[in-house]
């Protein structure tokens, strides 16, 4: 995340590294870390950034256009499909592309796959992915004028043959699969052969950057897609060099930057491409280290499945290899999808359910006699790829207007302005052809909203950027706890309520009706019923079909749902806000057609992601005003301000979370309001010993060893918060009762402690959101429990339930990989403690129900 960068992330970005220097042909590279030169192998172990300069490689560095230039890469190890951060200083500002020109004093970006068998150290250029956009210099091949062909392009060009046939240059490309794409061979050239569009990239799939441009100060930056071989077979990073499952890297590549000045050699602009040799021999290079693609635990290996939260996917993909490589060799599969789903077979205690990842508790009938491990502190966020486009009115400072395509990198918003992104409120969120009436006057989007100019940089307010994808957020499709997280968090929050009721906030702008929690302002007439764990497009507007062309457009086709939160990051970071294109009647069948992404300079578009993908990605994020009135962005201290102002959920007390109506969260002034924990949930009535104890080492291992953070394999990647030390103390009782186990055995409650009939929860709730008392679920059973093998019984036999069971569990049981400090109850929080206690009193606890 590239806004108030995490903690983590600022430690990375100071690293410099492979700092080349060309001598006799060979590159040699350092990595300094505070100005200490350290070995080879620390340099292997410890380098997540490198700084390339001008001077490392080119004898002709000192007439490059800029030979000051120095380019820094935030990770060049333990590579994923991911985005990087590239910054530079040196440069010279730079003017934007046109149709004629590439613009002047650029950089171009791209990924190369292969070394250059004459320049040792160097990648090969026949091996970069370059040239899909098809913008003037940016392309593989090109017309070359007279004596501006350098002696290293002739074998790729074809004479001229008269002044209105003039020479023709083009650069093959050279797939890692060993196919090659040359429109020119043995000096003729190929009919029918495109080197720029080809069956290994096309503008719909490339990742290179043709224009990132330069501020005054010599100083920009970008962010770049790495692809691995699954999404470029061309490049194939990452594809596995090695049988050995237990390999930690892949396929190495390279990321190069070339730079281009205010004109090619025998040009009056840049119009050739990067990959001829006056412009390539100034490229600076940095070599990429892949973690490798594919299956990384030994084939045979048994196969646990978990269930739920998509928070904690990555960090199980970083952990997935050395869980593998554990004493019991399991390989884990995650099944994202809705929590609730996922703790409800959790909970039915069957030897086959998967392990619940979840946020909130199970709040369906019947007990709930699952145990609840913490195993990761991450965020929900707003992430944004918003590139200036200053009006052109004269209003606009001349600094400001100099700054035109440069990307904005700070961003405030509030629980009414999201309330506004979610509900379809802006103009430009509903098809342009379609009755928008009902929105009245209200801004056509974000950007032009009074609400956001008033609390966020002058700046913006000299923009016009008047793009479809940011009039609202491109969120994830179904159900999940993200969603109670986000809409709870919103209706905390009383000007947000008073917007979603009908209110017109200060400038006039109102809530879509399709979308208000009034009923009588509600066009339906029935309100919209939040806190909700979904994103629906409540608006029922439609362009109707035409006879012989173009179908219906509807809110959902108008602006489509991601299939995740990862899809919705990694769409932010290639700029695709999955705008609606044309019409094409000629397409089998015919189909409106997608919009190819917009390349860095000319990018808007929002999503709503989660932090582990938006540091994936290296996007920016924006700062949120917490339940304390202050914007704060999703830090580690961030988070763990919050994780320190959690409460417990409903009644549940083995489940924390954070809720803005609470006196905890309104005194927390540093908490980021979007911390979201993740469970790993398990019932220890589940028959398998064997089942518990894989379920129980893993979460020992996600509390305890995969918490160190890092970007090597069985680390903590970036964007989660490590535990804090009462989480892991929580864990490790969670794990060692789930491993004892317990056995249901029938029994009649206690006639002097009668369940309770139900029960209510406070306003302050995290699926209350600031609304009204939440009718928790009653529940009646007829079940005890006694130890499997030795585990702990109910803390209290007259009132045999789960719950009473569970808890007993949960203090009394003790294994080798527990503390050695006596009675465990003394690591336990005081929450937890004062859990066991309540769960000794009662025969049932009432839960909050985690859908409304």
């Amino acid at each position: 995340m590239r806004s108030a960068l995490p903690e983590g992330r600022a430690a990375r970005r100071v690293l410099s590294g492979l700092a080349g220097a060309l001598v006799g042909g060979l590159v040699f590279a350092t990595l300094t870390v505070g100005g200490v030169v350290t070995s080879d192998a620390a340099r292997a172990a410890d380098a997540t950034s490198a700084t390339v300069t001008a001077k490392g490689y080119d004898a002709d560095w000192q007439n490059s256009p800029f030979p000051d230039l120095s380019v820094t890469v935030s990770q060049t190890k333990g590579l994923v499909a991911q985005g990087l951060q590239v910054s530079w200083t040196g440069g010279t500002e730079s003017t934007p592309p046109t149709q004629q020109s590439g613009g002047q004093n650029f950089l171009q970006i791209a990924q190369c796959w292969g070394d250059d068998p004459d320049h040792p150290g160097q990648p090969d250029r026949s091996t970069c992915q370059y040239g899909a956009f098809g913008t003037p210099g940016a392309t593989r091949d090109g017309n070359r004028a007279d004596g501006s062909i350098a002696e290293a392009d002739l074998s790729n060009t074809v004479p001229a043959a008269s002044f209105l046939d003039p020479a023709y240059t083009s650069i093959p490309f050279r797939s890692a699969t060993g196919e090659t794409i040359a429109s020119v061979k043995d000096g003729v050239r190929v009919p029918g052969v495109d080197v720029n569009t080809n069956a290994f990239f096309t503008q719909y799939t490339s990742n290179e950057v043709p224009w990132a441009g330069t501020g005054a100060d010599g100083t920009g930056s970008t962010t770049f897609e790495v692809q691995t071989v699954t999404q470029s077979r061309g490049l194939g990073c990452g594809a596995r060099t090695s049988e050995d499952a237990a390999a930690t890297s892949g396929a190495a590549c390279w990321l190069v930057v070339i730079p281009r000045g205010t004109a090619d050699t025998g040009e009056s602009s840049n119009v050739s491409s990067g990959l001829f040799y006056d412009n390539w021999k100034h490229h600076l290079a940095v070599r990429l280290d892949f973690r490798p693609v594919g299956l990384r635990c030994a084939i045979g290996a048994a196969e646990r499945q978990l269930a739920g939260s998509e928070l904690i996917s990555r960090a199980v993909s970083s952990w997935q290899p050395s869980l593998c490589a554990g004493s019991n060799g399991n390989v884990f599969t995650l099944l994202t999808g809705t929590e609730g789903d996922a703790v409800t077979a959790a909970n039915a205690a069957t030897g086959d359910a998967p392990l619940a990842l979840t946020s909130l508790p199970y709040s369906g009938p019947g007990e709930d006699k699952l145990v609840y491990a913490p195993v990761g502190l991450t965020s929900v966020t707003v992430a944004f790829a918003i590139d200036r486009f200053p009006q052109q009115d004269g209003s606009v400072p001349a600094d400001a207007l100099a700054r035109a395509r440069l990307p904005l990198t700070d961003m405030k918003l509030t629980p009414r302005l999201i309330a506004k992104l979610l509900t379809s409120s802006y103009l430009d969120a509903l098809p342009y052809q379609a009755d928008r009436e009902h929105l009245g006057e209200n801004p056509r989007n974000l950007l032009f909203d009074p609400d956001f100019l008033e609390i966020n940089d002058p700046e913006w307010s000299y923009q016009a950027i008047a793009s479809v994808a940011v009039a609202d957020m491109l969120l994830p499709q179904g159900r999940s706890d993200v969603a109670t997280a986000l809409w709870s968090y919103v209706m905390a929050d009383a000007d947000a309520r008073a917007f979603l009721e009908g209110e017109p906030d200060g400038w006039g702008m109102v809530v879509n009706p399709y979308a208000s929690t009034n009923a009588e302002k509600n066009p339906t007439g029935t309100a919209f019923s939040l806190p909700r764990d979904s994103f629906p497009k409540p608006d029922p507007v439609e362009v109707p079909a035409q006879e012989g062309g173009p179908a219906a457009i509807n809110s959902v086709t108008w602006r489509p749902y991601t299939n995740d939160l990862d899809g919705a990051a990694y769409n932010t970071l290639r700029g695709d806000g999955l705008v609606l294109s044309a019409w094409d009647p000629l397409g089998n069948p015919p189909r409106y057609t997608r919009s190819p992404r917009n390349l860095p300079g000319a990018q808007a578009v929002m999503a709503l992601t989660d932090g582990a993908a938006a540091d994936k990605y290296q996007l920016v994020t924006a700062s949120l005003r917490n339940p304390a009135g202050v914007f704060v962005s999703p830090t580690n201290d961030a988070l763990t301000a919050a994780a320190d102002a959690m409460t417990t959920v409903g009644t549940q007390t083995q489940v924390r979370a954070f809720v803005p109506a609470s006196p905890e969260a309104q005194r927390a002034t540093t908490a980021y309001p979007l911390a979201m924990p993740v469970y790993a949930a398990a019932s220890p009535f589940v028959p398998d010993a064997a089942v518990r104890t894989v379920y129980a080492d893993f979460m020992r291992y996600a509390a305890e060893a995969g918490q160190e953070p890092g970007v090597q394999i069985g680390q903590l990647p970036a964007g989660y918060a490590p535990l804090p030390d009462s989480w892991r103390v929580q864990a490790r009782a969670a794990a060692t009762a789930l491993e004892n186990g317990l056995t249901p055995s029938t029994a009649t409650p206690s006639p002097s402690s009668p369940p309770p009939a139900g029960g209510t929860t406070s306003s302050g709730s995290i699926a209350g959101g600031g609304g009204g008392a939440v009718s928790s679920g009653s529940a009646a059973s007829g079940t005890s429990a006694v130890p499997a093998g030795g585990g702990a019984t109910a803390a209290d036999p007259a009132n045999p339930s789960a719950s009473g069971a569970i808890a007993g569990a949960l203090a009394g049981a003790k294994t080798a990989a527990d503390p050695d400090s006596g009675a465990l109850p003394a690591a336990l929080p005081i929450s937890l403690l004062a859990a066991l206690v309540a769960a000794a009193m009662f025969l049932l606890i009432p839960r909050l129900p985690r859908r409304t």
